[in-house]
């Protein structure tokens, strides 16, 4: 195989991740294998499941509605979920690092190695192909899906647990099931836990049951009880595949993967969740920082000038709330960067390098920081490369780095 500069030298479309101003002034470095490296934990990394992790291992009453691949009449190739809509599979060929990217993650051994060369201390894991369990309208079938994923991710990471978590998933469509799951995964050793964006799956209806509504004081309890934090990642609510044609990969990653995630953010900080419950940790993944500024100010705006409509009366502010609880996990946001100490949100944000995705940094996480940021002065760069994900998911920081 060629050496990874000359792959790199043969891979135009990738040169501008290895760009980097340098790391003039800082005291400290995200490059690995330097003394002086920062601690560094991605806070949203992926797994890359067994293709047929679910058909070999859920319940025989389900097997026949898992997502699946199938072929049409004229050799057409169609991706089916029960709530995603059908999508023709187009054939991308891929290669250099887009193709090391596609094939990364599959072993503890292997993720250990890349994360090695990318300056990695610690990763939260996420499920890849698992990302799907939760669309479709049968919150129990998803709750089954589910449960197969945290049994697979423990028995492959747990024993990895101080450096590679894998956080326990939840269908919270199924109340009474999730609510199980929490204490089996809590007994298990699971670090935290992810819940889709939407409790139910599919288009916004204000009948069904969403995370504002008291029904769900019972998870709440159970999870408070055990002190696990919750995330919300993005595409886990509603089909993100909501627009088609030119430009329909843009669209659809900004309106209806990212944005969607702002809305449990909104429901824990505005609703009166977090005072019957104040030790809720909670956070978006995946969706960037940029917007938690304008939300905070948006959520406040309108607590403030809509008073007459608004309810319950809270004790503080939503962006109160968030700043004492909440957290968000991005890869590259220099907007977000830009206004983090502004706002008094740098103990709020968690790096990642989203490993193995495209959208991510790996394996250049260190050219990606340095490019993204210089402005932020020593404290906030250790806070938000490593130590506030340590402090959240109670990952133990080594004596060289506090």
């Amino acid at each position: 195989m060629p050496s990874y500069t000359a792959r790199m030298a043969a891979d135009p479309n990738n040169a501008w991740r290895s760009e980097t101003p340098g790391r003039a002034g800082w005291t400290r470095t995200a490059r690995p294998g330097d003394p002086s490296k920062y601690f560094i934990v991605s806070a949203d990394c992926h797994a890359n499941e067994p293709g047929g992790l679910w058909r070999e291992r859920i319940d025989a009453r389900y097997r026949e509605r898992l997502p699946r691949v199938e072929v049409d009449e004229h050799g057409g190739r169609w991706q089916i979920s029960e709530g995603f809509r059908r999508v023709k599979l187009r054939e991308h060929l891929l290669e250099g690092e887009d193709l090391e990217r596609n094939q990364a993650g599959a072993t503890p051994e292997g993720r250990l190695a890349d994360h090695a060369r990318d300056g990695i201390d610690a990763e939260i894991i996420f499920p890849n192909k698992g990302l799907s369990m939760w669309a479709t309208p049968d919150a129990e079938f998803a709750m089954a899906m589910c449960r197969v994923w945290n049994d697979w991710a423990w028995q492959t990471f747990g024993p990895y647990n101080d450096r590679l978590s894998p956080l326990a998933c939840l269908a919270t469509g199924d109340l009474d099931g999730s609510i199980a799951e929490v204490e089996r995964v809590a007994r298990l050793g699971f670090r935290g836990l992810t819940l889709p964006t939407k409790p139910h799956w599919g288009a916004h209806d204000a009948a069904v049951p969403n995370y504002n509504w008291p029904e769900y004081d019972r998870l709440w309890a159970a999870i408070v009880h055990h002190d696990l934090p919750i995330t919300f990642h993005v595409s886990t609510g509603r089909d993100p595949r909501a627009a088609r044609g030119h430009g329909g990969a843009v669209i659809n990653y900004v309106c209806h993967s990212l944005a969607p995630t702002i809305e449990p953010i909104a429901h824990l900080c505005s609703s009166g969740i977090l005072e019957r419950f104040p030790a809720l940790r909670f956070g978006s993944i995946e969706a960037g920082i940029g917007w938690v500024p304008w939300a905070l100010v948006a959520m406040d705006e309108a607590y403030v000038k809509h008073h007459m409509w608004v309810r319950p009366r809270l004790a503080q502010l939503p962006s109160e709330a968030f700043r004492e609880r909440g957290f968000a996990s991005f890869q590259e946001d220099p907007p977000g960067l830009a206004l983090a100490a502004e706002h008094r949100l740098v103990d709020n944000f968690l790096w990642a390098n989203d490993y193995p995705h495209h959208e991510g940094t790996w394996p250049h996480s260190a050219a990606a920081i340095e490019r993204t940021m210089g402005g932020l002065d020593e404290t906030a760069r250790a806070k938000i490369l490593g130590l506030n994900a340590a402090r959240i998911f109670r990952f133990e920081v080594p004596a060289w780095a506090r």
